[in-house]
């Protein structure tokens, strides 16, 4: 049977709500930056950025959250979509790494000193940095991946907050897990306890519960620190020790901390047999090969894409409202399809269709 990717199909839409490889080219910045850049057009596009000035010329920049475009999950994800929309409309695209979120304003600032026409910044902890750009620059366009942002407060036109409905695709994934676990011990080691976060690790919770009454689900966030999201010592950390308390499915959901999860449960005796792994944000069977021992599906919400089409977006006109709504929903199951049940397949899929209609709600605020 072919492997389904389930997708919580949700139109751009205007919405109020709180969300959280390289370029051709790859040089070592100042302070605490890295950057890349290269022409993403066709023969004719720009090759540097020297005319972003001109009308003529579309340059596209992206400023990472604390971490690198290659983390396999988010970053990498908006960077893709970003350099993807550049290419499509033949123009210049280029990066920044943030390695201290302190930079976060300074590294817009390369970008609005040479007058990109959009800026993409990547993470709910840039919002303020992303909004305070905004005002001062009224003539670039600004997209914050998973940053949701207050109407009362933002004033701004030239701005719009790149969310996605992570409690859906959570608890798709935790209902999978309620259905699948055999010693009703499910677990989720995740990244810094932001509102995206959050939205997934509620969601999954609800989802395991809804499928499997009897479920208990230990979760634990990384302690606040700037590597939050880039910690894959820890995460694995945390993995071990929910597989020792008989944890047979966890989620990890935060970047390279929750990659450092996969990996260890992959690693484990009876992975893909007793004990598995749900990834997050993309699909992480692509991603993390490390982690397809154990790894039935992904959490996922179509970044790459959702950057795509808000990029054009921009470069045609203006956005459609201060925050525009992505998709999510899960991944395929790869080569686990054969050994998940038909009737669990056909009850997930149908629990997916249902929030997409909107019949189903998972139940999370925050």
């Amino acid at each position: 049977m072919k492997s389904t990717r389930y997708l919580v199909a949700v139109p751009a839409a205007l919405a109020l709500a709180l969300a959280g490889c390289g370029g051709s080219t790859g040089t070592s910045g100042g302070g605490s930056t890295a950057s890349g850049s290269g022409s993403a057009g066709a023969a004719g596009a720009p090759t540097d950025d020297s005319k972003c000035a001109d009308p003529a010329v579309f340059c596209v920049g992206l400023v990472t959250d604390t971490g690198k475009v290659d983390d396999k999950s988010f970053n990498q994800s908006a960077h893709e979509g970003a350099m993807a929309a550049a290419k499509d409309e033949g123009g210049f695209y280029k990066y920044i790494e943030t390695q201290d979120a302190k930079d976060y304003a300074a590294n817009i600032s390369q970008f609005t000193n040479k007058k990109y026409d959009v800026i993409v910044t990547v993470g709910f902890l840039m919002a303020d940095a992303t909004t305070a750009a905004a005002t001062a620059n009224p003539d670039t366009k600004f997209i914050g991946v998973d940053q949701g942002y207050d109407a009362t407060k933002v004033t701004a036109k030239n701005v719009t907050g790149l969310v996605f409905p992570e409690d859906q695709a959570g608890y798709g994934a935790g209902y999978l897990a309620g259905l699948m676990t055999k010693t009703n011990k499910l677990g989720q080691v995740l990244g810094l306890e932001i509102p995206p976060v959050q939205k997934y690790a509620k969601g999954f919770e609800a989802g395991a519960k809804a499928a499997n009454p009897k479920v208990t689900v230990a979760t634990v966030y990384h302690p606040a620190a700037d590597n939050a999201f880039n910690d894959p010592v820890w995460g694995a950390g945390e993995a071990k020790k929910m597989l020792a308390q008989k944890a047979d499915i966890i989620f990890g959901a935060g970047g390279n901390t929750g990659n450092g999860a996969l990996q260890e449960i992959a690693k484990a005796s009876g992975a893909g047999t007793d004990v598995f792994c749900i990834g997050v944000d993309t699909d992480q069977w692509d991603t993390v090969p490390a982690a397809q021992p154990c790894l039935i599906t992904s959490a996922e919400k179509l970044i790459s894409q959702g950057v795509t089409d808000t990029v054009k977006t921009a470069k045609a006109g203006d956005f459609e409202g201060l925050q525009t709504l992505g998709k999510a929903g899960l991944s395929p199951f790869h080569d686990f399809d054969s050994k998940i049940p038909a009737d669990v397949k056909a009850k997930v899929a149908d629990v997916v269709k249902q929030m997409e209609a909107g019949t189903l709600k998972t139940g999370v605020t925050l």
